[in-house]
C-alpha cells in the first residue's frame, strides 16, 4: 500500500473532482459518509452521547457532515465549532449552513475563551479541529481542550489523523496533538503513524477509501509504502520440482566471539530455516563443538584464533556473506574485516559489530560492494550516520547514506523501515515479543538465507524483514510477549511462509464488530 504526502493527496483530491465532475464539496460529503458508516456500524442507535468538535478548515467540515448524518439518524449528538479565527474554508461554511437545516440545536461555537464542554468516561468524542493542512501553531485554549479530551478518557476518534499532528514533521509540544483512541484516515495511512515519535498519538489506525481517482493512486509514486502480505506475496519465488541444494545457493555466516557463539548459531539456523541450500559458519575456534553439536546441518570454519576472528579467510565461494553477529571490536577483528572487504565482491548482510567495526574505521565505508543490506539497532546508525534531531531527520540522514553509499538500510523497530536512496518501505509485521536478545541475529540470517536463494538483496530485505515480524507473529500465541526467545522465532518462519498462502479468515458478520480486513496498528508492536 502507498503511503501519499500530504501535496499528493490534495493532488489527488483535485484530480478526483475534476475527472468524476464533483465539486470539493461533493468529495467531502463522501469522506464525511465513509466516517459516519464507520460509527453507524458499530453503534447501531445506541444512544451514548457523541461530541464532534470541528475546527474551521476542511477537516471540520468533514466533523459537520459526520454530525449532521449522525443526527438524522437519531442519534444524541453535541456539535462544537473551535472558532478560535477567521479564516474559514469555503466547504466549511456550506456544511455549517446544512447542518443547522436538519436541527434546531444548531453547533456550539467555542469562542476559545470559556470553559470546555462537560464529557464524560463513556461518551465519544470525534476529532475534527485539525486535518492534515494544519500551518499555524496550536493555541493555548485549542491545547487545553486536547487536554480535556485526554483528561476524560473517553472513547476519542480522530478524522484523517489526530488534530495538531503534523505530516512531516514531530511536534515540539506532546501537549499539542490529540491522543487518538482510533483514526480514521482518508484513502491512505499517514507516515507519521509509522514513526516511534509520532505513532503514539493514536492507537489505532484504518484506512477508509473515499474514491479518489483509481488511476492516479495506481500511477502516482511514493516514497514510502507499506508492506503487509499482499505486497510481499508477488515477491515470493516457489521452488522448482528439479531443483537441489545448490540452486539455493550457500550462505556464509562470519561473526562470534568467547561467549557470543550463540549469536552465529541462530543466524546460521535462520538462514537455513528460510530457505538457504547450504550454510557455512565461521567463527573462532572456541565456537567449533558448540557449532556443530548444535546446528547439525551447517558447515563450520574455524579462525586461527581462539577467541576472536584475526584472519577471514576462506577456500569456498558463497552466494553471500551474513557477518558480524557476535563478532566483537578486537583491534585485530577490525583489521580482519577491513582486510576483508578489501578483496570481498560477495553480497553483504552486514550487522551488530561489523557495522560497529564500520563505525570505528569509516573510510571502510567505500569498501562496501554495491546493494550491501546493513541492519543496525537504533544505537549502531547513530554510529554510522551520526545523531539525529528527531525521526524526520533520521530518514533523511539515513537516506543520504543509503545514497552515498549505494546500501540498503534496515532500520529496526516496532515497524522496521527499509531505506533504500530515497524509498521507503514500512513493515507491518512484529510484535513486542521480538523485544530479546537475538532476533536481530535471526534476522540477519533470514535475510542471508533469502539472498543466498536468489532474491535481489532490496527484495530480500523487505521479504525478510516481513517474514521475519510474521514468523513470531504466528508463534507468539504459544508463547506470549514475555517468554518469547529467538530460538522460538526461528521456529515459526516456516508457519510464516505458510501464511503466505492461508486463506483470509471468514469475515465478521456482526456489524458492531471490527472490520477483520481493516489495516490497524496495535500500538504495542516490536522492538528490537
Amino acid at each position: 500500500m502507498k503511503i501519499f504526502t500530504k501535496d499528493q493527496i490534495y493532488a489527488g483530491d483535485e484530480l478526483t473532482a475534476k475527472k468524476q465532475n464533483i465539486s470539493a464539496t461533493d468529495l467531502m460529503e463522501r469522506a464525511g459518509i465513509e466516517i459516519f458508516n464507520w460509527l453507524h456500524r458499530r453503534m447501531q442507535g445506541a444512544q451514548v452521547p457523541i461530541h464532534v468538535f470541528c475546527g474551521i478548515g476542511n477537516n471540520g467540515g468533514d466533523g459537520l457532515v459526520v454530525a449532521r448524518h449522525l443526527i438524522t439518524h437519531g442519534y444524541n449528538v453535541h456539535t462544537y465549532v473551535v472558532n478560535c479565527s477567521t479564516k474559514r474554508s469555503k466547504d466549511f461554511l456550506i456544511n455549517y449552513d446544512r447542518i443547522k437545516n436538519v436541527t434546531k440545536e444548531w453547533p456550539t461555537l467555542l469562542d476559545c475563551k470559556e470553559d470546555f464542554p462537560a464529557i464524560n468516561e463513556n461518551d465519544i468524542i470525534v476529532d475534527a479541529v485539525f486535518g492534515i493542512g494544519i500551518n499555524r501553531p496550536v493555541g493555548e485554549w485549542v491545547k487545553g481542550l486536547f487536554n480535556h479530551f485526554k483528561d476524560s478518557k473517553a472513547y476519542t476518534l480522530s478524522v484523517d489523523v489526530p488534530s495538531g499532528l503534523h505530516t512531516d514533521q514531530v511536534p515540539s509540544d506532546p501537549e499539542t496533538v490529540v491522543s487518538a483512541s482510533h483514526t480514521l484516515s482518508f484513502q491512505t495511512p499517514k507516515l507519521v503513524f509509522f514513526l516511534p515519535e509520532t505513532a503514539n498519538y493514536t492507537e489505532q489506525w484504518e484506512v477508509l477509501d473515499i474514491g479518489l481517482d483509481p488511476g492516479y493512486l495506481v500511477e502516482t509514486q511514493t516514497e514510502a509504502e507499506l508492506i503487509g502480505k499482499n505486497e510481499v506475496l508477488p515477491l515470493y519465488k516457489p521452488r522448482e520440482k528439479f531443483s537441489h541444494k545448490g540452486t539455493f545457493g550457500h550462505s556464509l555466516i562470519i561473526g562470534g566471539s568467547y561467549g557470543k557463539i550463540g549469536a552465529v548459531t541462530l543466524a546460521s539456523k535462520a538462514a537455513l530455516v528460510s530457505g538457504a541450500g547450504k550454510v557455512t559458519a565461521y567463527l573462532p575456534k572456541c565456537g567449533y563443538t558448540i557449532l556443530q553439536s548444535s546446528l547439525p546441518e551447517a558447515m563450520v570454519i574455524t579462525d586461527a584464533n581462539e577467541e576472536y576472528l584475526t584472519n577471514i579467510t576462506f577456500d569456498i565461494t558463497p552466494t553471500v556473506i551474513g557477518i558480524g553477529v557476535g563478532m566483537g571490536t578486537e583491534e585485530r577483528t577490525i583489521k580482519a574485516f577491513t582486510k576483508f572487504l578489501k578483496t570481498t565482491k560477495t553480497p553483504l548482510v552486514i550487522d551488530a559489530d561489523a557495522i560497529n567495526c564500520l563505525a570505528k574505521s569509516k573510510e571502510t565505508l567505500k569498501l562496501l560492494p554495491a546493494f550491501s543490506v546493513l541492519t543496525p539497532h537504533p544505537k549502531e546508525l547513530e554510529r554510522l550516520i551520526g545523531k539525529w534531531s528527531d525521526d524526520f531527520d533520521k530518514l533523511k540522514k539515513t537516506k543520504a547514506f543509503s545514497k552515498k553509499y549505494n546500501v540498503i538500510i534496515v532500520l529496526k523497530g516496532a515497524n522496521t523501515i527499509t531505506v533504500y536512496k530515497e524509498k521507503l518501505f514500512v513493515n507491518t509485521t512484529g510484535n513486542p515479543g521480538l523485544a530479546t536478545a537475538g532476533t536481530g541475529d535471526v534476522l540477519t540470517g533470514v535475510l542471508t538465507g533469502l539472498i543466498s536463494q536468489g532474491y535481489e538483496p532490496l527484495i530480500a530485505a523487505i521479504f525478510g524483514v516481513y517474514l521475519h515480524g510474521r514468523a513470531a507473529d504466528v508463534i507468539i500465541e504459544d508463547f506470549g510477549y514475555q517468554s518469547l526467545t529467538a530460538s522460538d522465532v526461528i521456529n515459526g518462519i516456516a508457519g510464516a511462509y505458510l501464511d503466505l498462502f492461508s486463506p483470509p479468515e471468514p469475515q465478521e458478520t456482526n456489524p458492531t464488530q471490527e472490520d477483520e480486513t481493516s489495516k490497524s496498528n496495535d500500538k504495542g508492536q516490536r522492538k528490537k
